[in-house]
């Protein structure tokens, strides 16, 4: 990926070597959060709450002052991507008479403190519509390459999209939209929901990639297979099979492998947010 040109993103919080905010308390919305976006990890959702519910957040200890590393190119690089959203969305919005409202990005360790609660790493990268926050623990990226087996800058990328894709779905007013459902749904049927929010969000990444490449040229050879890889890893049906060894479609949140790399893929071949209406996601 070229992204060396890339204009950084001023909305980035860089809270390494801060205090995770104590303990990490899991109830309402950290449920929610825990319960939707923890299969990026690979993990059995049940466990990391009984992880979460039994452990204090974890304090930086090391001598280093908090904020930015010397030499931070894995910061840098995520700072880059969050500006070429921007100025993607930036372009979106105004051909559509709108202002984007930019999200801030959040970059911590271990664990962190935000309007959706208390949230550890072990969560993976996730958004709070709350605060309009993107949280991510950098040892992310390298779980990804490593554990998920999706190497490469895109792979990051793509996941980064993904999370801005929520963001923009929260300003468009259908996040809320689906989390009103939740009470009068069986867990079932709002797991569907879960489902086609996740596939939207896949999309939206997507049509990022689409634009900016014809906005910034950032593709190279071996790109949308990175994110492609990325999205096929982080299927339900593939870390259900990994976590508990067998598959259960009704609690998928996120959906199949192939369904997240057909709607990232769609949107990246269309560039056209009218292909990817919540409605239409299957």
């Amino acid at each position: 990926m070229r992204w060396q040109d890339l204009r950084r993103s001023g909305n980035v919080e860089d809270r390494r070597g801060m205090s995770g905010g104590g303990k990490v308390a899991i109830g309402g919305i950290g449920v929610v959060i825990v319960v939707v976006l923890g299969l990026l990890t690979g993990q059995d959702p049940g466990q990391i709450m009984e992880n979460l519910q039994n452990s204090q957040a974890v304090e930086q200890t090391g001598p280093r002052a908090a904020g930015p590393l010397p030499d931070d190119k894995t910061a840098d690089f995520i700072k880059a991507v969050l500006g070429s959203t921007e100025d993607v969305w930036d372009q979106i919005y105004a051909e559509n008479d709108a202002q984007y409202q930019h999200p801030t990005l959040q970059i911590f360790e271990n664990a962190t403190q935000g309007a959706c609660g208390s949230a550890s790493s072990a969560m993976g990268p996730f958004y709070c519509p709350a605060d309009a926050k993107v949280y991510i623990d950098l040892s992310f990226c390298d779980e990804l390459r490593d554990k998920f087996r999706a190497p490469g800058d895109f792979a990051v990328a793509y996941v980064v999209a993904h999370e801005v894709g929520h963001h923009v779905q929260n300003l468009m007013g259908v996040s809320e939209q689906v989390q009103q459902q939740r009470r009068r749904l069986s867990e079932a049927e709002y797991n569907k929901l879960s489902v086609k929010l996740e596939l939207q969000a896949d999309f939206l990444a997507g049509v990022w990639a689409n634009r900016a490449n014809k906005m910034q040229n950032i593709l190279e050879p071996g790109d949308l297979e990175a994110a492609l890889t990325a999205a096929n890893a982080i299927g339900d049906d593939k870390l259900q099979k990994q976590s508990q060894g067998y598959v259960v479609p009704d609690a998928f949140t996120h959906g199949s492998s192939q369904q997240r790399m057909y709607w990232f893929k769609k949107g990246y071949e269309t560039g056209d947010l009218n292909q990817g209406k919540f409605n239409d996601i299957r």
